[in-house]
């Protein structure tokens, strides 16, 4: 759609309040972090935690900060181009980088035992499965885009601004949830295979392409702005999910650890193991055995 005016003419983001608050939100979350950093290098002094790790907690949180502060927060308000930008910091950048800080293993090293417990607990939950399947977080993901920019919903965002802050939210925790199941190093009970997580991750790939080209046609979408700022936004959308999502792909190809081959002799034993008549005597059948009890008694 191509109009003479702007899109963005609402004031949800306007204010010293609407600044003050994401100012004090992620401060308060870059010092918990740091708080549990602390706190678990304290209990595990063997173990440490990975400044590497702070490091990236630490970039996400200013990613966050670049991208809900000035001067871009009131560019995005202004220019689809902003809204654009603003949600590949929000919903791909930042999340990657706060994925890759483990904070769910820091808070594991860090709580009690108990509450580590019970936080294990909650992500063996069956809901839990469900929510960090692949194909879930997906949907939550980049289908969600084709929803925003294809229906009246883009529209609605922009000039209501508890939907405009609901939308920031959804950018944030779908993103994190996605690059969680591709590539996170948190425990992922349900987590598929490398191979498998490959695949998706080029679903989303092709799903951006297909979802920016249409917007930069001009096809089947509701954005109520100028042309030439959907067409700057289709662009940002294009090659800026290019490129975090092949990030996102050079994390998943860094946790790749191929299970090692066993010898032929030790598969020879195992097989032996597992085929060896049941009540039969003498010292070749006690040994295979034995080695499986060693195995089982020291996991």
């Amino acid at each position: 759609m191509d109009h003479d005016v702007p899109a963005h003419g609402h004031t949800a983001g306007g204010g010293l309040l609407a600044w003050l608050l994401p100012v004090v939100v992620l401060l308060a979350a870059a010092g918990t972090y740091l708080l549990l950093a602390r706190r678990a290098r304290r209990r595990n002094p063997n173990q440490g935690w990975s400044r590497w790790r702070t490091t990236c907690f630490l970039t996400g949180t200013a990613l966050l900060g670049m991208a809900l502060l000035p001067p871009l927060a009131p560019f995005a308000h202004e220019d689809f181009r902003g809204h654009m930008a603003q949600h590949m910091l929000i919903g791909m950048y930042a999340p990657l980088t706060l994925v890759l800080a483990a904070p769910v293993t820091l808070l594991l090293r860090a709580l009690p035992a108990a509450r580590g417990r019970r936080l294990t607990a909650v992500l063996h939950s069956p809901p839990a499965r469900v929510l960090a399947h692949p194909a879930v977080a997906l949907a939550l993901s980049t289908g969600s885009l084709a929803v925003l920019y294809f229906t009246p919903l883009y529209h609605a965002t922009t000039t209501t601004p508890a939907a405009h802050w609901l939308l920031h939210a959804h950018f944030l925790l779908s993103g994190c949830l996605f690059a969680y199941v591709i590539a996170g190093p948190d425990p992922a009970p349900s987590r598929p295979g490398v191979r498998v997580r490959l695949v998706y991750l080029g679903v989303a790939i092709a799903a951006h392409a297909v979802i920016s080209q249409l917007m930069y046609g001009g096809f089947w979408v509701d954005i109520d702005a100028p042309g030439h700022q959907v067409r700057g936004g289709a662009e940002i959308m294009y090659y800026g999910g290019d490129i975090a999502e092949l990030l996102l792909a050079a994390a998943l190809v860094a946790t790749w650890r191929p299970e090692p081959r066993r010898p032929a002799h030790g598969r020879a034993v195992a097989a032996r193991a597992t085929t060896f008549p049941a009540g039969s005597a003498g010292p070749s059948a006690r040994r295979p055995f034995r080695v499986l009890f060693r195995r089982r008694s020291h996991p």
